[in-house]
């Protein structure tokens, strides 16, 4: 459950148990195991072990976790009855006022990018065809770090996110879900939840210049516009490959990786924002 201001959660892990073997269990010792095991399997048999962590009102977990060789074993502290046909669900961790931050972040070019390179590519450059991007949506990013002194430093199975906000009247409202991985404690958690109503982006590449057989420069224009009567920061995204250099850019930017540069911006209430920038490329 995320609080009022988006700064702080309370996080409860569920475990979802499907009964469809054809037989009743009895007063049954469940142990879990969270990790990526390795088995010897036909590609078309595909299984789950657990599932169903929440950001919500947390509830008292009914499994003890410990470390085994590689992976963590989540067992059963009583034993369960699961007749079949049965589906049942089975507290598995919880805490409370983690430190959580909102991102909003417009990535215009982000599918593209991911579909046309490859490391070592060489052959060509991007050229014409992807001069403006019909990309829109400001994504929603909250991330939280799994810690002790988050109130968190437990491990994170594999499963489903499913994320709360109360609203002004106490009712819990679903505001989005993601997938994790298995997240050890002390590692950062991101989760995907939704894309922004009220702030939107444009993009567009305004000029393509081939200075050589294996130069070219190329300059941007991204507006960002919020709606919103409150101000917010958005962070731009955009992708660079080969040999590159930022040669002009009306705003500051951070190289996040070796293809990946960061505008990040402050959209006044009911404001635009526009960023050019130039990139000069060689291969």
């Amino acid at each position: 459950m995320v609080d009022k201001d988006d700064t702080s959660l309370d996080l409860a892990g569920w475990v979802t148990l499907n009964n469809q073997s054809g037989a009743e269990y009895k007063d049954a010792k469940l142990t879990l195991m969270a990790g990526d095991v390795r088995r010897a399997r036909p590609r078309e048999e595909v299984g789950l072990a657990m599932r169903g962590v929440d950001l919500k009102a947390p509830s008292m977990p009914q499994f003890q976790e410990r470390a085994f060789f590689e992976y963590h074993l989540y067992a059963m502290e009583r034993p369960t009855t699961i007749r079949n046909n049965e589906t049942k669900q089975l507290s598995l961790l919880n805490a409370s006022n983690a430190p959580v931050t909102k991102e909003l972040i417009y990535d215009a070019r982000g599918d593209w990018w991911r579909s046309w390179w490859y490391p070592g590519r060489s052959d060509s450059d991007p050229g014409g065809g992807h001069d403006t991007s019909g990309y829109h949506k400001v994504n929603i990013v909250l991330e939280l770090a799994n810690s002790r002194k988050n109130n968190l430093g437990i491990p994170l199975p594999a499963g489903k996110v499913r994320v709360y906000k109360l609203d002004d009247r106490g009712g819990q409202q679903f505001i989005g879900e993601d997938t994790i991985d298995h997240t050890a404690k002390d590692e950062k958690v991101r989760l995907y939840v939704g894309d922004a109503f009220d702030v939107v982006g444009d993009y567009k590449r305004t000029d393509y210049r081939k200075m050589a057989a294996n130069v070219i420069e190329e300059s941007f224009e991204v507006k960002i516009r919020n709606h919103k009567e409150v101000p917010v920061e958005v962070k731009v995204l955009d992708h660079v490959w080969s040999d590159w250099k930022v040669i002009q850019s009306s705003h500051k930017h951070v190289k996040k990786d070796a293809h990946t540069i960061e505008f990040p911006v402050n959209v006044a209430a009911d404001g635009e924002v526009v960023v050019t920038y130039t990139i000069r490329t060689k291969w």
